[in-house]
């Protein structure tokens, strides 16, 4: 027999918890499907730090789930280096804010959302194998990057795959992180040979552990993967200029590859069910490079904007309703775009080798850190 519901939410990951406690607030009976857990999520969960902006704090605050303590480390200074001596930096104190972005340990913040999600009686929990059992109007799809889900209803995702893989750890340093997010760029002999480093901030203001996200050529990720812990962390050490003094790893490595994507719509009917209509979110509609750390922040955007449009329907439109579901595509889309544009830019940018690249690139970082004006806009809208 069928289960009836106003809507169903397909993923348990951060965006389809949060969209769930949001939706639940508006007193609507939510089916929250847990889907087939990807093997390289899996993987790599024990290590992942996500940096969140303010406007992700006062989303996960609205429904009493930021993490307070050690789980959330305020950044208050952002240095990037060139790989020819160029360098930009951002401080909390210039914008005239707390803090420029928040690294929050994303096993705390998962405990709190599904902690939330138990106690919220509107909210009802099912396993994989209820996938077909649950009916609603409106089902959302927040499966992730690999979503089956997507798959089944054809929807096209255009991806452009960088050629390069990610590699996450956590280690504990002999210095302590001074709540500073730090970031290397550097080109190789050729496009495919660059690399970004970035050592963010976790454990408290007073930390000493920073989780690393490496992108890297695939064969160098597997070759790092495999090498023993000295060696790795000897080869850190090195790529970071031992800026944090000796490291000791603290966390299992893991490895991922690295993409730009889309899908063609976010929005539609569901096939063969009148009256049914479903909308993506998260990484199941878009995916982009980390080098900003804005993916998790774009994503809760996402679940923000669908829950706002759906809580300011007309009282005789239904949840499936096609030009209600295609407010909330024309307000995302063009956002989500334009970010994933710039990073994909930054990384060709990078990723070019040799003359005039390495020089232009070097002295555009060292003048954009002395433009105050436009330096502060940029950062004052990564910050939302």
């Amino acid at each position: 027999m069928a289960l009836q519901f106003d809507i169903c939410i397909r993923g348990c990951g951060i965006a389809g918890r949060t969209l769930a406690l949001l939706l639940a607030n508006q007193r609507l009976r939510v089916a929250l499907v847990q889907t087939a857990p990807s093997p390289q999520l899996e993987a790599h969960s024990d290590v992942r730090a996500y940096a969140l902006n303010a406007a992700a704090r006062q989303l996960l605050e609205s429904v009493r789930c930021w993490p307070e303590g050690l789980a959330a480390t305020p950044v208050l200074h952002m240095q990037v280096f060139g790989d020819q001596g160029g360098e930009l930096h951002f401080r909390a104190s210039e914008q005239g804010v707390e803090a420029l972005n928040w690294m929050v340990d994303v096993p705390a913040l998962e405990e709190r959302l599904a902690s939330a999600v138990q106690f919220q009686p509107l909210i009802e929990t099912f396993g994989h194998e209820a996938i077909d059992k649950v009916q609603a109007p409106l089902t959302v799809i927040c499966e992730g990057r690999a979503s089956s889900t997507r798959v089944e209803l054809s929807v096209v995702f255009d991806v452009k795959t960088y050629g390069q893989h990610a590699l996450a750890t956590r280690v504990r340093c002999a210095l302590p992180h001074q709540q500073t997010a730090r970031q290397w760029f550097q080109s190789g002999a050729s496009q495919a040979q660059a690399n970004i480093l970035a050592l963010l901030p976790i454990g408290g203001a007073d930390g000493q552990e920073v989780a690393i996200v490496w992108s890297l050529p695939p064969a160098k990720a597997s070759a790092l993967l495999a090498l023993p812990e000295t060696d790795f962390v000897q080869a850190l050490e090195e790529a970071c200029h031992h800026s944090l003094g000796p490291m000791t790893l603290s966390g299992p490595r893991a490895v991922w590859p690295l993409q730009l994507a889309h899908a063609a719509r976010w929005v539609g009917a569901m096939s063969g069910q009148s009256g049914r209509s479903f909308a993506l979110a998260g990484d199941a509609a878009h995916t982009m490079h980390p080098l900003a750390g804005q993916g998790l922040n774009v994503g809760l955007a996402d679940v923000a904007e669908l829950a706002k449009v759906l809580g300011e329907r007309e009282f005789w439109r239904p949840l499936s309703d096609m030009k209600l579901l295609r407010r909330y595509e024309r307000a995302r889309q063009a956002d989500v775009k334009t970010m994933g544009w710039l990073t994909d830019q930054l990384q060709n940018l990078f990723a070019q080798p040799g003359a005039p690249w390495q020089p232009l690139r070097n002295w555009g970082l060292s003048a954009f850190d002395k433009l105050g004006p436009l330096k502060r806009w940029a950062t004052t809208n990564a910050m939302r």
